[in-house]
């Protein structure tokens, strides 16, 4: 999943625009500076206007987490709660301390911290959720903001396409030469601006989105799996209850490697 977006976004670049060319056309003939700055141009002052000056510092940030997003693997994290679990039945939820450098998610990590500190479990889960309400509310935030630009763009390429005609009509009786650059600049600001649309702003927010609803997925997992260890659960049914996390084929691979990591924990407690 790390690198489809880029993928696709290029997949999209050499489909568009490689048909262009089988049909007899030149790249040049599509980079006119001003269609490109009433789409560009006119698309970011849109959204500068719509949006606080915060926001819009982060879109180079949320375009490369888009493009590069930080990979957590939920197996891994799941293993180590059952272990952890293990742990706390043998010398109770203060014995965790020790293994928190081991804890590679920051999320778990704090959690983790908070019931050592001696969280009460139903305080810890409404902890959680109002900083999952929090997260949801920063990430929708951002999410709309690449939703709106992909609203913007196709705007601003009917407004090059009237400014163009316009320009054609104004010019009506001159130069051919002069007129058939005001309607090419017509429609190259439509293309631009429902090329960026469609295959760079509104792919972002969708990837965005996905990847919200994945860190939420986890989230929820690793709440369920520290309110677990607060309680005393037994390891496999700490197991089981994070297992519904996971797609059903996963679930049954996890079960099927269940007890060699059972076996491996055990040999390794014993050292």
């Amino acid at each position: 999943m790390r690198g489809t977006t880029l993928l696709g976004i290029l997949l999209g670049v050499l489909t568009i625009f490689g048909a262009f060319v089988l049909e007899g056309g030149t790249l040049g003939m599509l980079i006119l500076l001003p269609a490109l700055l009433i789409v560009f141009g006119g698309t970011f002052a849109a959204t500068i206007a719509g949006s606080t000056w915060e926001q819009v510092k982060r879109i180079p940030r949320l375009i490369a987490l888009a493009l590069s997003p930080p990979q957590y693997d939920a197996r891994r994290i799941l293993e180590q709660i059952v272990e952890f679990a293990a742990i706390a039945r043998r010398e109770g939820v203060l014995g965790l301390e020790r293994r928190l450098p081991e804890v590679g998610h920051p999320y778990l990590r704090k959690l983790l911290l908070h019931s050592i500190d001696g969280m009460e479990p139903e305080t810890l889960r409404q902890a959680s959720e109002a900083e999952l309400e929090a997260l949801t509310a920063r990430h929708q935030a951002n999410i709309n903001l690449f939703v709106r630009m992909g609203g913007y763009s196709p705007t601003m390429g009917i407004i090059g396409t009237v400014m163009g005609l316009i320009a054609t009509l104004a010019s009506a009786g001159e130069d051919p030469t002069v007129l058939i650059r005001h309607i090419a600049t017509a429609f190259i600001a439509t293309m631009w601006g429902i090329f960026m649309a469609n295959i760079v702003w509104l792919p972002l927010a969708d990837k965005l989105r996905t990847l919200h609803q994945e860190e939420v997925q986890l989230w929820r997992m690793m709440t369920e799996g520290v309110l677990a260890i607060q309680q005393g659960e037994t390891p496999s049914v700490v197991r089981l209850r994070l297992m519904a996390s996971f797609p059903l084929q996963q679930q049954i691979r996890l079960l099927d490697q269940a007890p060699l990591r059972m076996e491996s924990a055990g040999s390794a407690s014993a050292r």
